[in-house]
């Protein structure tokens, strides 16, 4: 840290960074007349020397926010691929053109889009945004150390039943009922890192990324649905062990998860009864879960979470 000192006070700059927040990209493939869609908001945030600019105002080292911006723009003219590869690239293009940015974190979400159906043929440049969940990565680079997170979030799930709670503790202020038969829903916040050793050395080079989304994704799924659920700190334990067990290169996967709780309504002012069949889905208050699961033994993340919010 550099100091400046003042009359009354000495002022040390600490951590910081800065870059281009959100920039939305749509790159269309046209090299046949089957076009491809790929549509991100990209964020880029520069770490390194910046002391003279915060403390003097010489701004030498500061490489624009627009520059960065238009730098997600001309890469996308070459393709973006996967999310994780695209910000692999701004980070190995910023850290080598500029040789005071030591480093940095940089952020997408990518939104899907599908062919609409016409004539029972998914149609040649049309589209439909998907109303599903948002893919996402972090890349963040410090010095030779690169690691890289994917997620996704606004994955809404439900079982109707094979859900229940029982055998809390109950005190003055409990009113929750027991049940064995109960709706279970969330919106499913999920991010999974590598394995250093996966990413190192190119290694990430030979990690289909995108291929490796839609199997997670499938698995988080599928982990939801089987067994019977005694609470949602449970499920997910065998949503993620499902992830982990499959793929040796992810070390980690961590969930942020309002329960989206449904209550059965009473229906006998009406004189009609309820068999667990109609429910009142409430938005809010929620219980928020949110977990990590790891292996016993894994690569250190180094500063690799920071900034990510929503997951203790």
């Amino acid at each position: 840290m550099t100091e400046n000192t003042t009359e009354n006070s000495k002022i040390v700059l600490g951590k910081n960074q800065y870059g281009k927040a959100e920039v939305r990209v749509v790159k269309i493939t046209r090299d046949t007349g089957r076009h491809e869609i790929e549509d991100l908001s990209v964020t880029s945030q520069l770490r390194g020397d910046f002391t003279a600019a915060h403390l003097d105002g010489d701004n030498a080292h500061v490489v624009p926010t627009d520059t960065q911006k238009n730098t997600v723009y001309g890469f996308a003219r070459e393709g973006i691929g996967s999310p994780e590869e695209f910000l692999i690239r701004l980070a190995n293009h910023f850290t080598s053109e500029f040789a005071w940015v030591t480093g940095g974190r940089w952020a997408a979400e990518q939104y899907a889009w599908e062919r609409i159906l016409a004539h029972g043929e998914g149609h040649d440049h049309s589209f439909v945004r998907k109303g599903q969940e948002v893919r996402n990565a972090v890349v963040t680079k410090d010095g030779d150390n690169l690691y890289v997170i994917s997620g996704l979030n606004d994955l809404t799930v439900l079982k109707s039943t094979e859900s229940g709670f029982v055998g809390y503790p109950k005190d003055r202020f409990t009113t929750l009922q027991e049940t064995t038969d109960r709706i279970l829903a969330t919106d499913v916040s999920a991010r999974w890192r590598y394995n250093n050793d996966a990413i190192a050395n190119g290694g990430s080079r030979s990690i289909d990324f995108n291929k490796t989304y839609d199997d997670v994704r499938a698995l988080l799924l599928e982990g939801f649905t089987e067994g019977y659920s005694y609470a949602l700190q449970q499920t997910l334990f065998q949503m993620a062990q499902k992830v982990l067990d499959a793929h040796p290169e992810i070390d980690e996967v961590r969930f942020s998860t309002p329960n989206k709780h449904h209550f059965v309504v009473d229906l006998t002012p009406f004189g009609l009864d309820n068999p667990n069949e109609v429910f009142y889905a409430a938005d809010r208050p929620y219980g928020l879960i949110e977990a990590n699961f790891e292996r016993e033994t894994i690569s250190d993340p180094g500063n690799a979470w920071d900034g990510i919010a929503g997951f203790c």
